[in-house]
């Protein structure tokens, strides 16, 4: 089951929402409550799409997803799935009516990508929203909620674009084979590598610009986040391996820890 939740970017996710809502001022039950709620969210979306993909996943010899190995029926994935569906909605609206909106707007959109719109030219939508509305989750449930300021929304937005494609990139020859035409499968592999690291890196220089007074980042920051970005999206499309994602992952935390020097600018 943990094999099958897609852990590594739940949790990952999980820590970057949970540390800006400590830096925009949720206190100790507030987090509690925002990493307990996204935890639910995202393993819900992990093994919605596990369930979702079984026959496809099976079909390419996917070997690192236990549905299409056989080792987990594709049944136990979507009660799973379901499950934590059921948990992610009474945990959202803890933060309150508005905020768990916007969370439960943006699990929503994982699971409507995982059923419909992976297949569609629209596939960096869910991503886009997603992401985009995490912030919002966290100002939403301040004592004085707010609507986040819009370079923490686009920001977000982009690094779920960037993440779509960085996570698609390895699979797009086996999506086109099954008929996945989402949008990075329809672009290719050559315009992905570049349109990836482009994406991440817009992001940041979001996060770097948008605030009023701009937040404070080194040459060597930037720098750092455009090695990984491109790196990620180095790797042989004949070759099938998690990097072009784990750097996706690397430039969300360099970004999101800029965020954190300007958490109570968010709102």
């Amino acid at each position: 089951m943990l094999r099958s939740c897609h852990l590594e970017p739940a949790l990952a996710v999980t820590v970057f929402v949970t540390a800006l809502a400590v830096a925009a001022g949720r206190g100790v039950a507030g987090s509690a409550a925002v990493a307990a709620a996204v935890l639910a969210g995202q393993l819900s979306v992990g093994w919605c799409n596990d369930a979702a993909d079984a026959q496809r996943d099976t079909a390419c010899g996917r070997r690192d997803k236990p549905v299409a190995t056989g080792e987990l029926p594709p049944r136990a994935a979507a009660v799973a799935a379901g499950t934590a569906l059921a948990l992610c909605v009474p945990l959202s609206l803890l933060s309150g009516a508005a905020a768990g909106a916007a969370h439960l707007g943006g699990v929503a959109a994982g699971w409507a990508y995982n059923l419909r719109l992976k297949h569609t030219v629209l596939s960096p939508l869910p991503y886009a929203a997603a992401f985009g509305t995490l912030p919002a989750f966290v100002t939403l449930g301040l004592p004085s909620p707010s609507w986040p300021a819009w370079w923490a929304v686009t920001a977000g937005a982009l690094l779920g674009v960037g993440a779509h494609l960085a996570n698609v990139l390895p699979d797009i020859e086996n999506d086109l084979a099954t008929g996945v035409r989402g949008l990075p499968q329809r672009l290719g592999c050559t315009a992905c590598r570049w349109l990836a690291p482009l994406v991440m890196l817009a992001a940041m220089a979001v996060v770097v610009a948008g605030p009023p007074r701009g937040v404070e980042i080194s040459s060597w920051v930037l720098a750092a986040a455009g090695i990984f970005a491109v790196a990620g999206t180095a790797v042989p499309s004949r070759v099938r391996t998690r990097w072009p994602f784990r750097a996706a992952i690397v430039v969300a935390g360099m970004a999101v820890a800029q965020l954190l020097l300007r958490g109570s600018d968010m709102s």
